[in-house]
């Protein structure tokens, strides 16, 4: 018996719902830290770049106000000098931004390679439940949007952010070197962007955190709908799934709409203040120079470094939405990131040896949520070698008893054993490298036909593909393909048939030395007349090998060693076949019902 306590730590269904610390700004930016420290160097390169490259800006803002001061005194010679080193700056400083935003985009780019490849990484760790839990167009458009959008902000914002602060801060103190009096006119303007700009973000991070979920939300149905294309145009339901989308459009748009829109406030508004501060300046400036508290030149270099110092800021608020935007993407993609993989195996897990197939259930009890129990007292026993269908009507459970032998979830009571040791004494990988799947659900990758069916088979030779797919009965299809077994199949196998497919993948299965097997519902997209020619085919496969057979099709278990009638998550009825329809149960009722004629 599995000790509760332990199994409560266990994440079920994989989905992030802890990593409430992704709210948090500081957590992003350690994120984003994280990243960026790993190229370090190139980051050095950046900051210096950025660093000489505004300083040889400021320097020629300063050299202007000199050259206004020598107009002043007629030194027209000065100024030519002081007009010739302001124009080689500027030139020097228009490269080296140049060099910076070619560094940058450099940087970005290896930034959110890495990213991708730790995002995909992890996806490959997730269980199964996060999948169940979360669509596909939504994981996607984490991957894609929310990420380029962070690569977007790299590579243009973020050094925006740095150069203008530093500008700022090295503005400031030249101001402050000109004149002290002047500066107190940025103690009234500035407090107030600070407090305007910490006011609309925490309005704004909310509206665009929502924005980007909106989005994966409206992908994740697009990607679903256009996957049932033909489902949906069978049953004339494409005005109810254009209402479906619409809905998730108009969402999207208000969600987007809104966030622009409190977003783009913060530039005008900030625009406006540091406007209202170069007045004010600019009125203290010419009072302090007609009472002799400063010269021309002071005051030129001192009203020139002002527009200097508001300038960045202005920068910073029109791009804020951007930022913002940026921070609810990198959120996404950091709170996929630290979604916890599959628990790791226990300390004591061993690798299978010489697996038998024995298989024992006793006392399981599962939910996929704590409110909803789905298993709730199975007990069973699979013998090495026997053939055990699992029956009963859709949402009994079926399926669920295949991803508790698999370990895809992890049991809330009760024991499962294999070969007399507890499955959670045994590594992952070789329990479930002991299995033979062939699910309803087929799939295939883009590649060759003979990639596909030698998929699970290292160094497997053209003679035992071509064996394989004589006993799944495709090899007289896949000879009449352009390139025979170097056809290459679209993605997900869209230009065959599902009945080829599912042949291809039986032809897998087929391949694979396992000691045990399980087809779910693995006949479903096959016609009678092909069925009944892959059975023996099936019996060979199953030759040997502990199977685990669910089926809707009741003659496809007639000859099985033992039926579990699985309904609301019990065993009502179990036995053969013929002990079965003796019992006249529900087992017999389900049977009539498909063999009867009404």
């Amino acid at each position: 018996m599995r000790n509760p306590a332990e199994m409560g730590k266990r994440q079920q269904g994989g989905g992030g719902r802890d990593l409430l610390r992704g709210h948090d700004k500081k957590y992003i930016f350690r994120g984003l830290w994280k990243y960026m420290s790993h190229y370090w160097y190139l980051l050095c390169g950046a900051v210096a770049l950025t660093l000489l490259s505004n300083s040889l800006s400021l320097k020629g803002t300063t050299l202007a106000g000199d050259a206004i001061g020598a107009i002043q005194i007629k030194d027209f010679d000065a100024v030519k000098r002081y007009l010739m080193i302001m124009v080689a700056y500027y030139i020097i400083s228009a490269f080296l931004t140049l060099m910076l935003n070619e560094l940058m985009v450099f940087l970005s780019q290896k930034i959110i390679r890495k990213m991708r490849n730790d995002v995909f990484d992890k996806l490959v760790t997730l269980p199964v439940g996060f999948f169940d839990m979360h669509q596909t167009g939504e994981i996607v458009s984490t991957i894609s949007y929310d990420i380029n959008t962070v690569n977007e902000s790299l590579s243009h914002d973020f050094l925006q952010i740095f150069s203008s602060i530093f500008t700022i801060v090295y503005s400031f103190i030249l101001m402050l070197r000109i004149s002290g009096p002047l500066i107190i006119v940025f103690l009234i303007t500035i407090p107030a962007s600070i407090i305007f700009t910490r006011i609309i973000t925490g309005i704004v991070r909310p509206l665009f955190r929502r924005r980007s979920a909106s989005l994966g939300e409206m992908n994740g149905y697009a990607e679903e709908m256009i996957a049932g294309q033909k489902t949906i145009k069978a049953y004339g339901r494409e005005e109810n799934i254009i209402s479906g989308f619409d809905e998730k459009n108009i969402n999207a748009a208000e969600a987007y709409t809104k966030a622009d829109c409190y977003g783009t406030i913060t530039g005008p508004t900030v625009t406006f203040i540091n406007n209202l501060s170069l007045t004010l300046v600019s009125i203290a400036g010419a009072i302090s120079y007609m009472s002799g508290k400063i010269s021309l030149t002071g005051l030129a270099q001192f009203v020139l470094l002002s527009r200097k110092f508001s300038g960045p800021i202005n920068e910073i608020a029109n791009i804020y939405s951007d930022i913002q935007s940026a921070l609810a993407a990198a959120e996404r993609v950091f709170r996929l990131i630290d979604t916890p993989p599959e628990p790791e195996d226990s300390e004591d897990a061993v690798d299978i040896v010489n697996c038998r197939g024995n298989v024992e259930m006793r006392n399981v009890r599962f939910g996929y949520t704590k409110e909803r129990t789905i298993i709730k007292d199975l007990t069973m026993s699979a013998p090495s070698g026997s053939v055990i269908a699992i029956v009963g009507p859709t949402g009994g459970g079926k399926t669920t008893i295949i991803n508790l032998l698999m370990r895809f979830y992890d049991i809330d009571s009760g024991s499962i054993e294999l070969d007399g040791t507890d499955i959670y004494k045994i590594k992952r990988k070789s329990l479930r490298g002991a299995y033979t799947m062939v699910l309803q659900d087929t799939w295939l990758f883009e590649g060759t036909v003979f990639d596909n069916i030698a998929y699970g088979k290292e160094d497997v030779t053209a003679e035992e593909v071509t064996e394989a797919a004589k006993a799944a009965h495709i090899h007289s299809f896949i000879t009449k393909l352009p390139d025979g077994y170097n056809t290459v199949i679209s993605g997900d196998g869209g230009n065959i048939s599902k009945g080829q497919k599912q042949l291809l993948t039986i032809a897998r299965a087929m391949l694979i030395d396992s000691s045990m097997l399980i087809l779910d519902e693995a006949t479903s997209n096959v016609d009678s007349h092909t069925e009944a020619q892959i059975s023996d085919a099936m019996i060979r496969l199953m030759k040997g090998k502990t199977s685990f057979v669910i089926a809707h099709r009741l003659s496809t278990v007639r000859n099985a060693d033992l039926i579990l009638v699985v309904r609301d998550g019990d065993i009502v009825e179990r036995g053969t076949h013929d002990e079965l329809l003796a019992k006249n149960g529900f087992y017999a009722e389900l049977y009539r019902s498909q063999f009867e004629t009404f």
